[in-house]
């Protein structure tokens, strides 16, 4: 490679070769035959460029897939512990309609598989304790198997107090003698 400084050289001071000011004299010389023994062709430098940027492109893209696959994979593994938890939620909720003293008495499972479209997630309801004066503990555990077959579970606790002073089953009858009179 040829540059605008490659014609000149500097030469060894010697005694007097010092101009006044104390710079050295430099004259010509021809470098081109150093110059074209350490050069490459444009083609090699561009198939090696080619190269390295295929391999950094190659590792990069490989490590987006990786971190790709699990991030998937978490917002999975949290979808289903958001439905387990939601689940959970629902059957609790469902206790706390009826009354915990009331509800397994009433001929509700305390066991068994969700509603659909949940049908691969499993309940199981735990009510203990209480009066009514004091509150019942209740606990929800919702149970599914992973897509890797392992089991996993949410589990809710909590306390509810019975339903005091509110008729269980009414017996609600819609009077006949409704006229807009009455009404009014």
């Amino acid at each position: 490679m040829v540059n605008e400084f490659s014609n000149f050289r500097a030469d060894v001071p010697s005694r007097g070769s010092r101009d006044r000011l104390g710079a050295l004299s430099i004259s010509r010389v021809n470098l081109s035959s150093f110059s074209r023994s350490r050069s490459r062709s444009p083609s090699a430098v561009a198939l090696i460029d080619a190269i390295v940027a295929t391999i950094i492109l190659g590792v990069a893209l490989a490590v987006i897939v990786g971190l790709t696959a699990q991030a998937i994979s978490s917002q999975s593994q949290g979808e289903r512990m958001q439905i387990g938890a939601m689940l959970a939620d629902e059957q609790l909720n469902l206790v706390l309609s009826r009354g915990p003293d009331d509800y397994a008495k009433a001929g509700f499972p305390l066991t068994g598989a969700c509603d659909p479209p949940f049908e691969s997630y499993a309940y199981a309801l735990t009510i203990g304790g209480g009066s009514e004066s004091e509150p019942y503990q209740v606990q929800a555990t919702i149970s599914w198997k992973s897509p890797s077959g392992r089991d996993e579970r949410v589990s809710i606790q909590t306390l509810m107090a019975a339903r005091v002073g509110v008729e269980r089953d009414p017996i609600r009858t819609v009077p006949t003698d409704l006229t807009p009179e009455r009404l009014e």
